[in-house]
């Protein structure tokens, strides 16, 4: 007859059964941000009684220092890093973020999906005082702790927050937002609204030659049909920036495409 193993023996394999799992999931993007999204933060948000969103904000508020950007990127970055995985940026693509922003020095720069705030406190802090950073966000709870995100940072004069989905913002930005053409866009939303954004901000005349696009999560979750596009036209030039998903191991990148105009030459 078998004997059971003792209860101790049993918890500890079931540890370390639970630590090959995450080291799993951390090098396998999808499955990670699916266990996150989809196993863990229903959990921690049933016990808590708030959304994750809300937790970061708390964080963000007890922890950092008002009016010090760096300090709330880094409070986040922490929270991120160590209680609950989220979908910024992150730290170490944000330092391609930050190279490429110092790089076009943009006066009018437009973000498509802000989500908490993350990156455009990332973009804000480093444009001139006479620029402006447009963030588009579809969900008005994440509009709402993006905008206090913003406040508690110091930046709510160099950016404001558009409620409302891209494809109905962008028609708008050059009559009631005084845009005339965009220096730089950081597309971060709906990974199948990167293709048909770009042909609509092409087609509303907002592109000018030298408009830089910035597109995160090339790789991870992917943007087959928008790399199809930038890479395989002669409109953009194009370089990739490979990297890792935020707060994990998993392979990502960002793709840099620069708009070279309408009557591009087409190439050989």
């Amino acid at each position: 007859m078998l004997e059971t193993p003792p209860l101790l023996l049993v918890a500890f394999l079931l540890c370390l059964s639970l630590l090959g799992l995450l080291f799993f999931l951390r090098r396998s993007g999808l499955l990670f941000i699916c266990w996150n999204e989809f196993v863990l933060q229903p959990i921690y948000s049933l016990l808590m009684g708030d959304s994750k969103e809300q937790r970061i904000l708390r964080h963000v508020l007890q922890h950092a220092v008002a009016g010090d950007p760096e300090s709330v990127l880094e409070a986040i970055d922490t929270y991120c890093s160590q209680k609950e995985w989220a979908m910024n940026v992150g730290d170490k693509k944000g330092q391609i973020v930050d190279a490429v922003v110092r790089e076009q020095r943009p006066s009018v720069l437009l973000e498509l999906g802000a989500y908490c705030g993350y990156s455009a406190v990332r973009m804000g802090r480093l444009l001139a005082p006479d620029a402006r950073l447009l963030t588009i966000e579809l969900n008005p709870d994440y509009a709402a702790i993006t905008q206090q995100m913003l406040d508690f940072a110091g930046l709510q004069d160099r950016v404001t927050v558009i409620l409302g989905a891209s494809q109905d913002v962008i028609p708008q930005l050059k009559k009631k937002y005084d845009v005339d053409t965009l220096d730089m866009v950081f597309l971060d939303h709906w990974k199948d609204r990167y293709l048909p954004d770009t042909l609509l901000l092409e087609e509303c005349g907002l592109l000018r030659k030298g408009t830089v696009l910035l597109a995160d999560n090339v790789i991870c979750p992917g943007t087959p049909e928008f790399l199809a596009h930038v890479r395989g036209s002669s409109r953009f030039d194009c370089t990739h920036f490979s990297s890792f998903l935020e707060y994990s191991q998993a392979v990502d990148g960002l793709e840099k495409a620069v708009y070279m105009g309408p009557d591009s030459p087409a190439r050989p």
